[in-house]
């Protein structure tokens, strides 16, 4: 069983970190590979993104604490162990699904919308180096303590993925995936002659933004 005694934690850092390595790599990759005459507006804004098929814009350090119990010699041993095991949660974008058909440029009011695919959790990153181990029991062999140690570290990754499907958690990932695309397009559009362009951001299913 799990028991949840921490508060998920957002890690705001790593994507502040990849949406500005991505916003270099995108502009001199635009730089490099962008058509000569710039094209139009979709043209050069897939042009920025045209050699990153993949962008970390949020990570999450989540703490599961979760409980296994063992019995053996017919109930007479009876173990149970506690542990507290970090776990690490990236929320990627696949870049490589980002087409023509997702974005949407308004001549007249100098927009750009882009629509995002959904994001992409990652599978939690158990930190079992850095785990904390309770454990109860009269006599604990090596094999239940052994036993015990797999179950949760079972437990604790499921307990993590479910942590890491949080609303609180994705709507900051959402944030920070706004965030990232709109700073990767900004620059790349404005070289190529088109001024501060109003970029709107949204992922499928939400409504587009007025």
């Amino acid at each position: 069983m799990a028991t949840d005694l921490t508060r998920p934690r957002g890690n705001p850092l790593p994507w502040v970190l990849a949406a500005g390595s991505l916003a270099m790599a995108g502009y001199f990759g635009w730089l490099a590979y962008g058509p000569e005459d710039h094209g139009d507006p979709i043209t050069t804004s897939l042009a920025a993104f045209e050699k990153a098929n993949r962008l970390t814009v949020f990570s999450a350090q989540l703490v599961p604490v979760v409980t296994s119990d063992d019995e053996r010699m017919f109930g007479l041993l009876k173990s149970r162990q506690v542990a507290v095991i970090p776990a690490r949660v990236d929320y990627t974008l696949d870049l490589s699904r980002l087409d023509a058909n997702r974005l949407g440029w308004d001549k007249e009011g100098k927009r750009l919308d882009v629509t995002l695919p959904p994001l992409q959790v990652s599978k939690p990153n158990m930190d079992e180096a850095n785990a904390q181990y309770l454990r109860e029991g009269v006599w604990i062999t090596g094999d239940a303590q052994a036993k015990l140690t797999r179950s949760n570290t079972i437990v604790a990754e499921r307990e993590a993925a479910r942590q890491a499907a949080n609303p609180v958690l994705l709507d900051l990932a959402r944030d920070a995936a706004r965030q990232a695309v709109t700073q990767n397009l900004s620059a790349p559009l404005k070289v190529a002659g088109y001024g501060d362009v109003r970029i709107t951001v949204h992922f499928d299913g939400e409504p587009t933004p007025p």
